[in-house]
């Protein structure tokens, strides 16, 4: 479904050039839910802007939804869709009509929009919203309507930019499934980013890692966890006993990464479960008192901090914004104004 090769983007600004994205290669196979992540400024934006038409490539080629994204810009916004982070609903329509609206920019008569219409809205459970004006719409349900927007011309690609920012834990859970029945019943690709980390490791077949404008990593969440060299363990003990502590946490077997915060002891072994008895035994022969301790399986943040350096939850810099280009800017899926087809 997407095959890209070398894809980049320089940006000039203040009279410099910034490589936003630098070389990027990736593929998604049909029918794949791929999770597309990375720490902000790390370029994942611009290359899902690049790959969406909304943004030109300085450099490279790729293929998305069977079209040249370099040749047939056209025919390629026609074959995917796309749900942008902030949405892209008219607050004043109803839904009915913002999705009978979209279905007739995309050609569709006004019978086949109305039909295609209440299909996606049933299977989105906002079937019971169609009267209701879009701005008196909850966020999840907001998120719901802006998906069937963007399945409502039937695309095998489906690109959804940060689905379920801002939702209450609920409502991500309600979306998830959506979501999860998009590849599952319905056969079509997913191209997903998020900042949610448990939303990857509970969606993706596969994560793509961008930083500094290239893919540092792929694989599945397991797989990708995986890399992280085992168990992180954090014993709390007096102040005073800090010192001692880390001497007996160095002295367990394959024990590395051993720091100290406080009153806190921090170090990775294999196997948490089976180092912590070994470790209690020494605490307690050499008379140290443990106020607490907790073992941590390696998580998909441990992965962006093992590759990256930092957490994917840290606060970077944002990407930096182009200067007017207008060859850049590619305009929205909207290609012709509908027409009144019985």
């Amino acid at each position: 479904m997407i095959e890209a090769r070398g894809l980049a983007r320089t940006f000039r600004t203040r009279g410099r050039s910034v490589e936003a994205v630098r070389g990027v290669d990736l593929d998604v196979a049909a029918g794949e839910l791929v999770g597309f992540l990375g720490p902000n400024g790390a370029g994942k934006t611009t290359t899902l802007r690049m790959l969406t038409t909304l943004l030109r490539p300085t450099a490279g080629r790729a293929t998305v939804a069977g079209c040249d994204l370099g040749k047939d810009p056209v025919g390629v916004r026609r074959r995917i869709g796309y749900v942008a982070q902030g949405g892209g609903t008219t607050p004043e329509l109803k839904v009915i009509e913002e999705m009978v609206l979209q279905g007739r920019y995309y050609g569709l008569s006004k019978p086949d929009a109305t039909r295609r219409a209440a299909e996606l809205m049933e299977r989105l459970d906002i079937a019971d919203l169609d009267d209701r004006v879009i701005k008196t719409l909850s966020g999840g349900q907001r998120r719901r309507l802006d998906i069937a927007l963007g399945l409502q011309h039937d695309p095998r690609l489906v690109f959804l930019d940060e689905p379920s920012t801002g939702l209450d834990p609920q409502s991500r859970a309600n979306l998830w499934g959506h979501i999860r029945s998009l590849r599952e019943h319905h056969d079509t690709t997913v191209f997903l980013t998020t900042h949610y980390l448990d939303e990857a490791d509970a969606l993706c077949d596969r994560i793509l890692v961008i930083d500094h404008g290239r893919i540092v990593a792929e694989g599945s969440p397991s797989d990708l966890k995986a890399q992280v060299s085992g168990d992180r363990v954090e014993v709390g003990v007096p102040a005073p006993q800090v010192g001692a502590t880390a001497d007996i946490a160095g002295k367990l077997p394959d024990a590395h990464e051993i720091s100290t915060v406080d009153s806190m002891v921090r170090f990775r072994v294999p196997r948490g479960d089976t180092a912590l008895p070994e470790l209690l035994r020494a605490l307690d022969t050499a008379g140290i008192p443990m106020a607490s301790v907790q073992v941590h399986r390696p998580t998909l943040d441990d992965v962006f901090l093992t590759l990256t350096g930092r957490s994917l939850r840290d606060a970077e810099a944002a990407e930096p914004a182009a200067e007017a280009e207008p060859e850049a800017e590619a305009g929205p899926a909207k290609e012709k104004e509908p027409t009144d087809v019985a």
